[in-house]
Order: structure tokens, then sequence, then C-alpha cells
């Protein structure tokens, strides 16, 4: 990792409760998120077992038959099996594109708020496939670490740029959040890739923080800076790796940059990710913080109209196959 513009940051020092400790933490933070809006994270607590059990799983679910998925299958923003073709990432961006060469099952926020308007858009139930059935246990379990853990991360975010520390999290209280299992199958299955096309194309998150579970392996994550432009994302197996999405790059008024990247063409093996997408409170006001923390002041918007526009970018419509 010699080199590399993402730092390792310990979360041992930031829970040791040394108030020296956790300013030094908070301070790297800060720096790196100025820099390329990603951080490899360790001292995070978070056993490698159970997200290897959820790899098994996932993968005996992604090499079933098509006609075997097909039930399962949803457009973005669902909750069951995206199959191939479903997604253009780099839509996001304007730029176009063919569409991604990966599969996913996704799940998202299912505990009703009580608002039958919001929850029949950001709280319905999620999916799980019959055909491997322990998906759902180990994948809820994960899940509430994930939740536990970006909290955290939050808490961390806001000391970095001077806050109290519950400035982000009292809009947590009961969050949207997506996941994603990413299945990027090798070319003996997906073909060779057409010009311009991605495992993922470009493109930043949209949510607050994104976690990723990262598979050993040559999975082509790269990631984008002004100083290096894009780079092999450093990859170290006691880490999980975070970046910051657009909501949170608007809330800090780009002091710090969402974390954009992309994930190359296939090579000859297939790999699975974790991807935790993490957001806020449905229809959080987002305000961009002023000067001297904040650099541009943003529109206010409706976090949830926003992530509604750009999750619709990314769909693939029936006859968006190439980038002509």
């Amino acid at each position: 990792m010699a080199g590399s513009s993402i730092p390792v940051i310990d979360l041992g020092p930031w829970r040791s409760g040394d108030r020296d400790a956790r300013a030094r933490t908070a301070a790297r933070v800060d720096e790196a998120l100025r820099e390329a809006g990603f951080l490899l994270v360790t001292g995070h607590g978070v056993d490698p077992a159970p997200a290897a059990r959820i790899r098994e799983a996932a993968r005996a679910f992604f090499r079933l038959p098509a006609a075997a998925k097909e039930p399962y299958a949803v457009t973005v923003g669902g909750r069951g099996w995206l199959g191939p073709g479903a997604e253009a990432n780099s839509y996001a961006e304007g730029t176009a594109s063919p569409p991604d060469l990966k599969e996913s099952w996704s799940c998202a926020a299912d505990d009703p708020t009580g608002d039958a308007a919001v929850d029949a858009e950001w709280f319905r139930p999620n999916a799980w496939p019959a055909e491997v059935p322990e998906l759902r246990a180990l994948v809820s379990q994960y899940l509430g670490l994930m939740r536990a853990l970006c909290d955290e991360l939050l808490e961390l975010l806001a000391t970095a740029l001077g806050l109290d520390e519950d400035h982000f999290t009292r809009h947590t209280s009961h969050p949207t959040w997506g996941f994603n299992l990413n299945w990027y199958p090798g070319t003996e299955v997906v073909g060779p890739p057409l010009p311009g096309q991605f495992r993922i194309g470009p493109h930043t998150d949209f949510g607050t923080v994104t976690v990723l579970d990262r598979q050993p392996g040559s999975g082509g994550l790269q990631i984008h800076t002004d100083s290096g432009g894009w780079e092999d994302a450093p990859y170290d197996p006691a880490a999980l790796t975070v970046n910051i999405g657009d909501l949170m790059a608007r809330w800090t008024g780009d002091r710090w940059r969402a974390g954009r990247h992309r994930v190359l063409p296939p090579p000859a093996e297939e790999l699975i990710s974790l991807v935790y997408f993490y957001e806020c409170d449905a229809h959080t006001r987002v305000e961009s913080l002023p000067a001297p923390v904040g650099r541009v002041v943003h529109d206010p918007v409706d976090s949830h109209a926003y992530l509604r526009d750009k999750l619709r970018a990314i769909s693939v419509p029936a006859g968006r196959t190439t980038s002509g």
C-alpha cells in the first residue's frame, strides 16, 4: 500500500476513549476524505467468518440456471435478483456505457416506520431465495453488524468535522440502507466485454457511507483522485473498505469528496463482494455545512428524492444495451 492515497484507519484508538487518540484518528480521517473519499478500516471487530459463509450461500444461488433465478428478478431499488444487464452505473455521472457485467442479490431496510407512503417505497419486505434457505439468517446477522458500524463511523466523521458526535446519527434513528451481494462472473460466463464495459462503471455511491467487504483476488477495484487519476485500490485482508457517498459530500459542502470508483472488466475468476450502503432517515433535509467547514454551498435536498433520482439514473431500460 506504499504510495496509496487511501490510509488504513484503526478504530482501536478511537474506541479507547482516550481524547488525544480519538482526536488523532479523526484528523487522519478528515485528511483522507478530502483526497479520495476512501478509507481502509481495521479494528472494526467484524468477524470475517460470516462473510465467508454468505459468499458460499450466494454462490450457490448465482450458479443456478437463469430460469430458477428469474422468479426473483427485480429492477434497481428492488429486493431480489438483479440479473445481467440491469444496471449501468456510469449513467449516474451522465456517461453512456454498456450494462455492468455483474449480477446482484439485493435487500434493503424492511422495518416499517408506520408512515404508509414512506414504507411503501423505502421499507418493503425483503425476498429470499427458497433454493438457498440459509442465506436469510446469515445476511440478517451481518446487516446488524453493518448498521452498528456505520453509526459509529458517522460519529467519527462528525468528530472529524469538529461537530457534535451525534450530528449525523440524529438523522439515523430509522434509516434506509441497501445491501448488495455482487457476483462478478468470469469471462467463461459473460464472454469478452464490449468497448467501454466494466464490471461496474465509474460512479460514486449515493448515500452517506458505504462499507465494502472485498474478496481476495484480482477484483479490479479502482479509485480516482485528482492527483493520481485511476489507481488500484489497496487491499488489506484485515480491513473493510469504506467510502463516502454523494449525500455526505453535499452535507459537508464538498469538504469531502464522494469516493469515485469502478470495477474493471473481468479476468478469468469470479468474485463476490458484500456491499452495505448506508443512508439516513427518510426525507432528511441535507444542507451543506457552512464555511469554514464546507467549501461549496449546495441547494438543500430531500435525501430520498435525491436517492430516488440516482437509482432511476442507473436503471437500464429495455433497449439501452450499448454505449451508442
